[in-house]
């Protein structure tokens, strides 16, 4: 059995980044939105609040998760795009999905701001000229800086990797 953390596998940046690639990932950064929806469509409170595996989030934290995370990436690429090499700051994600609007807010609330978040985020990237994706953060966690390619390639498997969790539950319970 694959393991329940990564249904898609762990991350792994592309070894290089083409034209054609970058438009691929941009355009998976635009479907999440529709693709999460779809995943956890019609499933009752109970399902949401069952963990997608044994010791991880609910499906309802992983929802809200997805906002919580992107807002994070689309600050950083604003940040990249009009500062040099900006210090981005980290934050707990386990923390955040252990208050109160991860635990209980209805996840309509994070499907509408993903969907909003992602339409602005999207117009950035593909507005975006090739150079400016060469243009990079730095964080407190890892050393040197993090281009905006690399950061494209994560977000590109982070929504996908999110939609998996609730699809493998989904076919694993049966729902």
């Amino acid at each position: 059995m694959k393991d329940p953390r990564y249904p898609l596998g762990k991350f792994a940046p592309p070894q290089v980044m083409t034209p054609s690639l970058r438009q691929e990932m941009i355009n998976t950064i635009a479907a999440t939105p529709e693709q999460i929806g779809a995943a956890v469509q019609g499933l009752s409170d109970a399902q949401l609040d069952t963990p997608y595996r044994e010791g991880g989030w609910t499906v309802r934290q992983v929802v809200h998760h997805l906002p919580d995370s992107h807002l994070n990436a689309y600050t950083r690429f604003k940040l990249a795009l009009t500062e040099d090499s900006p210090m981005v700051k980290p934050y707990d994600e386990a923390a955040w999905a252990m208050l109160p609007d991860s635990v209980s807010t209805p996840i309509h609330t994070s499907l509408c701001f993903l969907e909003c978040l992602h339409e602005r985020w999207v117009h950035v990237l593909r507005a975006m000229a090739e150079s400016d994706f060469a243009r990079g953060y730095r964080h407190p966690d890892f050393e040197g800086v993090r281009s905006l390619d690399f950061l494209l390639a994560i977000y590109a498997w982070h929504g996908p990797h999110h939609v998996a969790h609730v699809t493998e539950l989904r076919k694993r319970m049966g729902w």
